[in-house]
């Protein structure tokens, strides 16, 4: 069975990133889906949580990795979701297939009402979805054959 390696990179590895990879790792079992960041935060946004659990996607176990432990290993991708960590991306010294920036807003930078935050949280959220499934459709998948 092909697999693809594919590994996700933020700077905080709390928010974007987690999103993304619990995406994708919901769309094929044949996916090998890593996330990690510049920068790690302490734990994962209890926010990107939630709004994950919502629409069946449980991320809650997942948590902040630095992005130096996956260096040497061999990625089909290594996508970029935030601007900050595609400009202070190391480079691997490992094989590398793709490199894709694929850039979201952040929504645990949002300041106002608590609803304002959470409506954040679900927009980025259902853009990482779409796009995300729409990579796996047209650029994954086909390899997974």
């Amino acid at each position: 069975m092909e697999r693809l390696k594919v590994l996700i990179l933020c700077t905080g590895n709390s928010c974007r990133s987690q999103m993304a990879h619990g995406f994708l790792q919901s769309y094929d079992a044949k996916l090998t889906v890593c996330s990690a960041g510049t920068e790690p935060a302490g734990k994962v946004s209890s926010k990107a949580i939630e709004v994950m659990k919502e629409v069946g996607v449980d991320i809650s176990a997942h948590y902040p990795k630095l992005i130096d432990q996956y260096l040497n290993e061999e990625w089909d991708y290594v996508i970029t979701v935030c601007d900050r960590a595609n400009e202070t991306c190391p480079v691997f010294i490992s094989n590398v297939k793709q490199r894709l920036h694929i850039g979201f807003e952040d929504p645990s930078h949002v300041s106002g009402t608590e609803e304002y935050i959470w409506s954040e949280f679900r927009r980025v959220r259902d853009e990482i979805k779409v796009t995300f499934y729409k990579l796996y459709l047209e650029n994954m998948k086909p390899q997974l054959v």
